[in-house]
């Protein structure tokens, strides 16, 4: 569903993503690991057209992705996007963040939207904050209307950038519960995240990132519990002992 061939990306005189290849099926779930800077947040902006690259190629169902394209909205509303802050609109309600994206750029009629928006508040534990400001809700909450609104887009695949690293704690467990339940229905996700427990239990496939390239990829199996390179190992202790 999602092709990588040979990603190359730098800022400046820095290569962030050195010749970076990998593909995700449909209904499949991926997890890339990393060291903060390894470029795992750059490739999922450009696996959804939001930062350009040098070379290589990046290909939702057959067709390219250019920042620059004009179908470049198009392809963007296919693959939905969760932040690790949220980004959701201050001055608008739950539920208006989350019809937004229909109802502005899919051209949904506002009835449908506002119904399919409060089934989406639902799905994700918030019937009851459909009239709520981000301002009035926990991080946590805000992070499902994020997941929410994305969802309201009815998107192929949805990318998730490190969602619960911004979130005390005790919100994180809401996340991803809400995060697995996608999977188990056969979503197509690409997660960036410091949750090995999450990537254990949930991910078919995990992916090393270290300075820019893919250092080593597998079954979570392969990767959290036999690691076959120093650097994955040296990183996978310092994360679970900072946990």
């Amino acid at each position: 569903m999602i092709a990588i061939r040979h990603l190359c990306k730098s800022f400046g005189t820095h290569r962030v993503l050195n010749d970076v290849s990998a593909e995700i099926a449909r209904g499949e779930v991926v997890c890339i690991i990393g060291a903060s800077g390894s470029g795992k947040s750059t490739l999922l902006r450009c696996i959804n057209g939001l930062e350009s690259y040098e070379s290589g190629e990046v290909t939702i169902e057959g067709c390219a992705v250019h920042r620059d394209d004009p179908k470049i909205r198009e392809l963007r509303s296919q693959v939905g996007m969760v932040f690790q802050r949220f980004n959701l609109f201050p001055h608008r309600s739950a539920l208006q963040n989350v019809i937004e994206g229909p109802v502005y750029v899919k051209k949904v009629p506002l009835a449908q939207a506002s119904e399919e928006g409060h089934a989406l508040l639902k799905k994700v534990g918030l019937a009851d904050k459909t009239d709520a400001f981000p301002a009035q809700l926990s991080g946590g909450q805000q992070q499902r209307v994020a997941i929410a609104r994305s969802l309201a887009m009815k998107p192929k695949a949805i990318l998730f950038d490190e969602p619960t690293s911004a979130l005390d704690p005790e919100l994180v467990g809401d996340v991803l519960a809400v995060m697995k339940q996608l999977a188990e229905e056969g979503m197509t996700m690409v997660v960036v995240t410091h949750e090995m427990g999450f990537a254990r239990e949930v991910a078919d496939r995990v992916l090393f990132l270290d300075q820019g390239g893919i250092l080593e990829q597998g079954t979570p199996e392969q990767v959290l519990k036999y690691p076959k390179s120093d650097r994955t190992r040296d990183f996978l202790r310092r994360v679970i002992h900072a946990m």
